[in-house]
């Protein structure tokens, strides 16, 4: 009986592993089978897997090499390496289905939007709960717990605007989600797919009424794919930066403004422009301290914000300037792009975001311990006058400690150089709880008054080839009510001879200059403004009654002024020989000098010269390729019968308006490039560098040898040591020979600098003595003759 019992319980023991031997080894191809074959049934699209395991005893599942396709598409919308599942069957029994482990191995996913539309939308909706009129039935009791995502890898396309990212790396660790609690928490990390940098961090939502937590920890993450999001709002345009971030924040989805955040923010190497090569703007960092951001309680406390190397350039065009030619007139682009509901633009998004947090800021309890500008450039290039008239201020240093609210003052200090020459200086002393309070001095001093020559040239025909400007004021704003005293003072400005062009315009500047200049050779004018902020009222007694003085009281000072004028000019072309524009002539009294410097030499043989160019190429340059452009034109359709290029043809060329429209016509017709925006730049692609370089080589040589033959004509060529050439942007606007006496100097030189020290303590001169001295920028009078001629 004991062996037929042993027996029988062997053979139960038998079948009954035989049995779960064949349940496993069936139901896992069966499994497969019913999968792939009710997929569209059931969700509409096709899954395919290598090979499945089931284990219906224990409740663990693996399907390896998973992959789901797109909605009535063959391509892919989920592939999965392997998936592995837990279910709790015995929990089964208690009403509740539970998956106490899932686990996706390298899975790989693309989300596709079309506008609003996503590829995963009938998922949502399939999954979504059915409403029901009857009565509600108790809540299914399902579990989804620890979720585990290895080296994930998900894209994102945008159809309509061609957008594609993707990030790879993804590890995601949940201890899932409990039927009878709202929140979700996880830890992730991953990184960037197109580019560099990673991110990590932990979360938690509630799904309930989607508060959520985050903490994210995010090191030199690439943002290039802004660019993308760029080319729908842009005509063109390059980006690029990286992000470094330690930020933690709690807020709501349903709410913008509920949001409280602290932590740091840093963008660095940030590059925005016409391409990769050419910025329009720029920084090295950009750093934001928050200690507390909360625009629902209105809360903007922030230990510190630093810009470093900030860079800007505005340029204007003849039609439009680079940021409107970029994103369509007055931001046409943008516009119509935000007008449209249905497209998403991450660009725009992000604007509107931070126009939500910041609306209160004025209104709210904001604090920022440190504001900081460092070495920032900011730039201005005018294209639409004759020729390009430009201007920097750099190196731009801003410092502000303490803005705060609860303050009675706040004061701002901004310093500046300016390209190409002078300094400015602003401080700023405001009212934190009202803009319209505050306190504001300035000063802009050592400014060329050459500088401005492109408009001058535009709108008078008549250049400035000397004078220094300076510029300061006051202000005292009350309720938006202005008091305040402007100072303009140009030091011994002067008309250089009248530019024939059919591009300017004509005003008889020499006799408006003797209206406005003073008497010691200075305009000089106080302009109070008062009136409010949005009307102010300029106060111009004090440069009617100077004209008024200038006509009554400065003729009789003519022959002072001539004397001084005189000697101002015996000085310079004793120490520097000016060139015109382009050109290697010389007017008579430049020839009488050199013949007077070449009769001192040979009456005193020990002295000698050094002759060192200071060469305004850049402007030259210009001058030279507006010309040779404009002297293609002339010869292809204009003297097109002609073989030879006169001089009269030459005076015509130089005469023709860059501006003129069968010119710029012409232009357009060779060189089919819509980026050039400037004439200076379709002349640039019509004449080539090399030609260009020839030009101007030609142009030093040609000056060069016109200089010398005086000398050589005379003898004494030895006795000059002509040097390398330097190229600068001179303080007076032109090119010249810089002349060094290495031993005595002339007589009449020496002369003619006592006389002026003389003059300058005359009563006219007198006033300005020491502005003058202040901004004297010229390199003329150098260290040696001051040193033989002491002044006063």
């Amino acid at each position: 009986m004991t062996h037929k019992v042993k027996k029988s319980i062997l053979i139960s023991v038998g079948v009954l592993f035989s049995f779960v031997f064949l349940v496993v080894l069936f139901v896992s191809p069966i499994t497969k089978f019913l999968v792939e074959k009710y997929d569209t049934k059931f969700i509409g699209r096709e899954i395919k897997m290598d090979w499945a395991y089931v284990n219906p005893f224990t409740g663990y599942i693996y399907f390896s090499k998973v992959r789901i396709s797109e909605l009535d598409a063959d391509s892919s919308f989920i592939s999965i390496d392997n998936l592995m599942a837990n279910f709790a069957l015995w929990k089964l029994f208690k009403g509740t289905y539970e998956i106490n482990e899932i686990t996706l191995n390298r899975p790989k996913a693309n989300i596709i939007q079309n506008k609003k539309a996503l590829n995963f939308d009938d998922l949502i909706k399939l999954f979504q709960p059915k409403s029901h009129t009857s009565k509600r039935k108790s809540p299914i009791h399902f579990n989804v717990l620890n979720i585990q995502i290895n080296n994930g890898e998900f894209h994102y396309y945008e159809q309509h605007i061609q957008i594609h990212y993707f990030i790879k790396n993804v590890n995601i660790t949940s201890s899932g989600k409990w039927w009878n609690k709202d929140s979700l928490e996880a830890t992730f990390s991953f990184t960037a797919g197109i580019g560099s940098g990673n991110a990590k961090g932990d979360c938690s939502i509630n799904l309930e009424n989607l508060n959520y937590r985050l903490h994210a920890s995010i090191a030199k993450y690439d943002l290039d794919f802004v660019q993308q999001y760029l080319k729908d709002i842009s005509n063109y345009g390059s980006f690029r930066a990286n992000l470094d971030a330690e930020i933690k924040a709690r807020g709501n989805f349903k709410d913008q403004e509920n949001i409280s955040a602290r932590g740091q923010l840093s963008f660095n190497d940030f590059h925005f422009g016409k391409n990769p090569k050419e910025d329009y703007a720029s920084f090295d960092k950009l750093i934001l301290a928050i200690n507390e951001l909360s625009p629902k309680h209105h809360k903007y406390l922030f230990d510190s914000i630093a810009i470093t190397h900030p860079f800007f350039l505005y340029e204007r065009y003849d039609k439009l300037d680079n940021v409107q030619t970029m994103f369509g007139k007055k931001g046409s682009k943008i516009t119509e792009a935000a007008a449209d509901k249905t497209e998403f633009n991450l660009v725009i998004e992000i604007a509107r975001y931070v126009k939500v947090l910041a609306k209160n800021f004025f209104r709210s309890n904001y604090k920022i311990n440190r504001l900081v500008v460092y070495k920032g450039d900011l730039r201005f290039n005018d294209y639409s006058t004759s020729e390009k008239f430009a201007i920097g201020l750099s190196p731009i240093n801003a410092f502000a400690d303490s803005i705060d609210k609860n303050h009675k003052r706040v004061s701002v200090v901004l310093v500046s150089g300016i390209k190409p020459f002078g300094n400015g200086s602003v401080t700023l002393s405001i009212n934190p709880k009202d803009s319209s309070d505050f306190e504001l001095e300035y000063q802009f001093e050592k400014l060329p008054a050459t500088l401005f020559n492109p408009y001058l040239i535009s709108y008078t025909s008549f250049p400035l080839d000397r004078g220094t400007l300076e510029l300061k004021g006051k202000w005292t704003v009350r309720n938006g009510e202005i008091n305040s005293n402007n100072h303009l003072t140009v030091i011994d400005p002067r008309i250089s001879s009248r530019l024939l062009n059919k591009g300017t315009q004509w005003i008889p500047m020499r006799v408006i200059m003797a209206l406005v200049r003073e008497r010691g050779n200075v305009i000089d004018y106080e302009i109070p403004i008062t009136g409010n902020l949005t009307k102010p009222n300029f106060h111009l007694r004090d440069v009617i009654f100077d004209v008024a003085t200038n006509i009554f009281v400065k003729p009789a000072t003519t022959p002072y002024r001539i004397q001084v004028r005189n000697i101002e000019k015996e000085i310079e072309k004793s120490l520097a020989f000016n060139w015109e524009m382009i050109t290697s002539k010389m007017n008579s009294n430049q020839l009488h000098f050199l013949q007077r410097l070449a009769e001192f030499l040979k009456d005193n043989p020990d002295a000698s010269l050094s002759i060192t160019p200071q060469n305004y190429t850049l402007k030259e340059k210009e001058y030279l390729l507006l010309y040779e452009a404009k002297k293609k034109y002339y010869r292809s359709k204009i003297a097109t019968n002609t073989k030879t290029y006169t001089e009269t043809d030459s005076n015509m060329v130089a005469k023709m308006s860059i501006k003129d429209p069968q010119f710029v016509n012409y232009l357009n017709h060779q060189i089919k490039d819509s980026l050039l925006f400037t004439i200076q730049d379709k002349c640039a692609g019509f004449v080539s560098v090399v030609e260009l370089d020839q030009y101007y080589a030609q142009l030093q040589e040609t000056r060069k040898k016109a200089f010398l033959s005086v000398f050589s004509s005379i003898g004494v060529s030895s006795q000059i040591n002509f040097m390398s050439g330097k190229t600068v942007i001179p303080y007076n606007g032109f090119s010249f020979y810089q002349i060094d006496y290495t031993s005595e100097f002339p007589e009449s030189l020496l002369k003619a600098y006592r006389e002026l020290n003389v003059l300058n303590n005359a009563s006219p001169r007198k006033k300005f003595k020491w502005i003058r001295k202040k901004n004297q920028h010229t390199p003329f009078i150098n260290n040696k003759i001051k040193k033989a001629v002491p002044t006063n």
